[in-house]
């Protein structure tokens, strides 16, 4: 029995470096969330600059620029510099913005509804980590030259993202961070659908970390380039936080990207606090929302809530699903409770206590699911996509007449397919 215990577990590792890819959008456009369909695009609340086919994001990754016949590209390779930039979408081909609203409203996707990205152009590119640094008087100190190199760089991203700040309509951030098993164009064109279906509001901003190694052991070398990435996207959050134009930042993040962020942002928050200064008013995170996350949660119990991490977020959401078959394959590989997949029962005396105290922090199932694998559907699945939509664009909170999730117990809520029913939203 013990002997077809490794061919069993090397299998389900493949079928996660296959399927796992349920991070990914496909190539056609996102199904119409609920909401949109019942109410219709919000067309009247984008600017009209915006109201065209391509979706403009603002890019940060460490992954390693490569040229495929002359065109920029990134694989999954690590960088030690984090490159930035901007990348077009494209939702369908040539389309008008008419006809673009029209199929955003419908059920149906005909062939023109393909989303690519277009271009990519790196603008710019942050000094090698880690940086040259000499020891003065027991203290490490980076020499001037390194900061000189680093403020250059930290202008010329923030000249970038206020030139798109300029002519939004709304001065937020929508910072998503994607997946194991995840490309550049996937995790682009990912950002571009719920930016798009956001109604266009704030600046949408990618951040791609060296995902996508692929191979049989693909699942654990994305996982410890996760780790490697964490010092780069602290930067970056660090760096959006201090600019004065951003008014909010709302941060979405999936799978293993929901690792990375979360680790990235702990350190942040105890950073902030041991400087004597409050992380709630001094990194703006307006709303965390962590979408099927691959994170084990006796860790977030200890490292997370240990350190009282929901107090430094505005809002955080957790989305879990039962029926998500990759973090199943995961939580069998990892020996441990995925947070994606926790249920209330899964919580002690002492957590349920914190759950109870705590109103920032909740955890939505979202029933029903999506595609074979259903490791994708905050996007895929038109109630869950619909949720992301009244949490960013109209701050509802659950159980409100405008979000009305049914409550289980504590802070657990259960999202129903026909999510919000159509009384709720006219």
């Amino acid at each position: 029995m013990r002997a077809l215990q490794l061919p069993v577990l090397l299998a389900r590792t493949l079928l996660v470096v296959v399927v796992v890819g349920g991070c990914a959008s496909g190539h056609r456009l996102m199904p119409t969330p609920n909401i949109v369909r019942d109410r219709g695009y919000p067309e009247e609340q984008v600017a009209l600059t915006h109201r065209n086919n391509r979706v403009t994001l603002v890019y940060a990754t460490d992954r390693f620029p490569e040229f495929l016949d002359g065109t920029l590209t990134y694989g999954s390779r690590r960088s030690a510099s984090t490159g930035y930039g901007l990348a077009s979408v494209e939702i369908g081909d040539g389309i008008s913005w008419e006809a673009l609203v029209e199929l955003s409203e419908s059920e149906h996707r005909g062939r023109n509804s393909k989303v690519r990205v277009r271009s990519i152009s790196e603008e710019g590119r942050f000094p090698d980590t880690p940086r040259p640094f000499t020891i003065v008087d027991g203290m490490a100190v980076e020499t001037e030259e390194a900061r000189a190199n680093l403020q250059a760089s930290e202008e010329g991203f923030l000249a970038l993202l206020h030139q798109q700040l300029a002519i939004a309509r709304d001065k937020d951030v929508l910072l998503f961070v994607h997946g194991f098993n995840n490309s550049f164009d996937e995790a682009a064109r990912v950002e571009a659908e719920m930016w798009h279906f956001l109604g266009r509001r704030g600046v949408p901003v990618l951040y791609s970390w060296p995902a996508a190694h692929g191979g049989l052991f693909g699942y654990f070398t994305d996982r410890e380039s996760g780790e490697f990435t964490i010092y780069h996207l602290k930067e970056l959050l660090r760096l959006l936080s201090s600019s004065p134009e951003v008014e909010r930042i709302h941060v979405l993040a999936h799978s293993r990207g929901t690792d990375v962020v979360t680790t990235a942002l702990r350190e942040l928050v105890i950073e902030t606090r041991a400087a004597g200064n409050n992380p709630h008013e001094s990194l703006r995170i307006a709303n965390l929302l962590l979408a099927a996350p691959d994170l084990d949660f006796g860790v977030v119990s200890q490292r997370l809530m240990a350190e009282k991490f929901g107090a430094a977020i505005g809002q955080i959401t957790i989305y879990t699903a039962q029926t998500d078959k990759a973090l199943g394959v995961s939580q069998t590989l990892m020996s441990g409770t995925r947070f994606g997949r926790v249920q209330a029962s899964d919580l002690g005396a002492t957590e349920s206590a914190i759950f109870d105290d705590i109103g920032n922090v909740n955890i939505i199932d979202v029933e029903g699911g999506s595609g074979v694998i259903g490791h994708g559907y905050f996007h895929s699945n038109p109630a869950a996509s619909s949720d992301v939509i009244l949490i960013l664009r109209e701050g509802s909170l659950p159980g409100q007449n405008s979000r009305p999730l049914m409550r289980k117990m504590l802070n657990f809520w259960t999202m129903p397919e026909d999510y919000p029913p159509t009384s709720e939203v006219d």
